[in-house]
C-alpha cells in the first residue's frame, strides 16, 4: 500500500511544503482534473512527490492559497506525464515551473511505442500500474481512498522513470533536442479562442443553410453560457447530437420542441424556456454564418494536384524523406516535423530554395532549431527535386 499524505488546508499544506523543501532531486507534479464532468478545467487534486519527502495529494478547492508550494518548489525541475495537459490548470493555481522533464514526450522522442504513463512505468522500471480512475469526477468529495492511492501513483514512480529516460535520451544523443522540446511546451502561449466554437459540434454537416446554422450557434451559446454557469460539461446537459436534432426538426413552437424525441439531456426539458430563447434569437439573428468556416486559403492535400501541381509534387516527395528520417531518427514523424509545418512550407515555399531559406520558414512556422537542423537540408533537396521532376514531365508531355 502506499503511503501518502491528503492535504485539505492551509497547515497540512505548510508540513508538506517544509518536508518537500528538504528533499532531494526535483520534483514530480501530477494534476486530476474534472473533464467530462466540470466545465471548467481547474486542478482539484494536486499530487506532488520528492525523494526523501514524500507524497502529498493537495486538495486546492479545499486550500485555497498555493503560493507556499510554489515557493517550496519553484526553484526545481518538475517532472510531469504529458505537460501540456497539466500547465494550465496548475498555472491557474498561480504554480509555475521554471523548467520542466515530459516523460511522455521523452518516451515519444525515444521511440517508445507505448507512451501512456502505465506504459512508460511499465517499460521503464517493469512496474504495472492499474489505470481504473483515470476518467473519474475529480470533484467528487471526500474522494475515494482507491482513487487517492492511485493518485499517489501517479507521482510515486515519475522520478525513478525520470532517471531511466535521462539516461536513455543520453544513449540516443537527444538530451539537447528534449530540452529544446521541453522548454517549448513550458513557454508555449495560451492558444487564442477559436473564432466559431460552435463549429465544432458534432453532426454539424447535416445541418443545411445559413439560417438553420445560426439557430445551431445560438442553441450552443446558450448552452455555453449554462454550462458556464453550473460548472458542467456542456455535453452532460445536452449532448451535441441532441442540439443538432432539435435544429433539424426545425419545431415552430416550444410544444414541438418539447416532443422531439432525440432532443435529450438532463437539461432538455428542465430549460426549455432557455433552449426555445435561443432558437428563436437564432431565427432572428441578421449576422447570418457563412455555410462554411474560413479557412487559411490551403486546400487539404487531396486536393493540390489540381489546384496547385508544383505544391503537391512538393508535398509529396518532402514527406517521403521526411518519414525516411524519422524512421532513421527512431522517433514519430510529427514529432520531427509537424505535418502541418511541412504542409504550409510545400504550400508556400521561399522564393530561394536552398536550407537557409527553407530553415528561416520552418523557424517562422515555429520550428525548433533541432527540428530545422536536422530537416531544412532534407526539405530543400526534395523541393529542388521536384522542381526537375515537373520539368522532366513537362519536356516528356511536349
Amino acid at each position: 500500500m502506499v503511503e501518502y499524505d491528503v492535504i485539505e488546508d492551509a497547515a497540512g499544506l505548510a508540513t508538506a511544503v517544509a518536508a518537500l523543501a528538504a528533499g532531494t532531486g526535483p520534483v514530480a507534479v501530477d494534476v486530476e482534473r474534472a473533464s467530462g464532468f466540470r466545465y471548467s478545467q481547474r486542478a482539484y487534486l494536486i499530487q506532488v512527490f520528492r525523494r526523501d519527502a514524500g507524497v502529498f495529494l493537495i486538495d486546492p478547492p479545499a486550500v485555497g492559497d498555493l503560493s507556499p508550494l510554489q515557493d517550496a518548489i519553484g526553484a526545481l525541475p518538475w517532472i510531469l506525464h504529458a505537460a501540456s495537459q497539466d500547465l494550465p490548470s496548475l498555472r491557474e493555481e498561480h504554480l509555475e515551473p521554471p523548467s520542466i522533464f515530459d516523460t511522455e514526450l521523452a518516451a515519444r522522442l525515444l521511440g517508445h511505442e507505448r507512451v501512456g504513463l502505465g506504459a512508460v512505468v511499465e517499460d521503464t522500471l517493469g512496474i504495472t500500474l492499474a489505470k481504473a480512475h483515470s476518467a473519474a469526477d475529480w470533484s467528487t468529495r471526500p474522494l475515494p481512498q482507491p482513487w487517492l492511492e492511485y493518485a499517489a501513483l501517479d507521482v510515486l514512480y515519475l522520478v525513478d522513470v525520470y532517471d531511466a529516460l535521462v539516461a536513455e535520451l543520453d544513449e540516443q544523443g537527444k538530451t539537447e533536442i528534449a530540452h529544446q522540446e521541453f522548454e517549448t511546451v513550458r513557454t508555449r502561449p495560451v492558444k487564442p479562442p477559436r473564432e466559431e466554437p460552435w463549429r465544432r459540434l458534432s453532426g454539424l454537416h447535416t445541418v443545411r443553410g445559413r439560417r438553420s446554422l445560426a439557430v445551431a450557434r445560438s442553441l450552443w451559446m446558450a448552452r455555453e453560457d449554462y454550462a458556464r454557469e453550473q460548472d458542467t460539461s456542456p455535453g452532460r446537459l445536452v449532448p451535441d447530437r441532441s442540439l443538432v436534432a432539435a435544429v433539424l426538426a426545425d419545431p415552430a413552437s416550444k410544444q414541438d420542441l418539447a416532443r422531439v424525441k432525440d432532443f435529450t439531456g438532463r437539461a432538455s426539458r428542465t430549460q426549455l424556456d432557455r433552449w426555445w430563447a435561443a432558437i428563436e434569437a437564432g431565427r432572428a439573428d441578421p449576422a447570418l454564418p457563412a455555410e462554411r468556416a474560413s479557412g487559411d486559403g490551403m486546400p487539404p492535400p487531396r486536393a493540390w494536384a489540381d489546384r496547385n501541381p508544383a505544391a503537391d509534387l512538393r508535398l509529396k516527395a518532402a514527406r517521403s524523406l521526411v518519414e525516411q528520417l524519422a524512421v532513421e531518427l527512431n522517433m514519430p514523424t510529427e514529432n520531427l516535423l509537424t505535418p502541418d509545418t511541412l504542409r504550409r512550407l510545400a504550400w508556400a515555399p521561399p522564393a530561394e530554395i536552398d536550407a537557409a531559406s527553407i530553415g528561416e520558414a520552418l523557424e517562422a512556422h515555429g520550428a525548433r532549431p533541432w527540428q530545422i537542423a536536422l530537416t531544412s537540408p532534407v526539405i530543400a533537396g526534395a523541393f529542388v527535386d521536384s522542381v526537375q521532376t515537373s520539368e522532366a514531365a513537362s519536356d516528356l508531355a511536349s
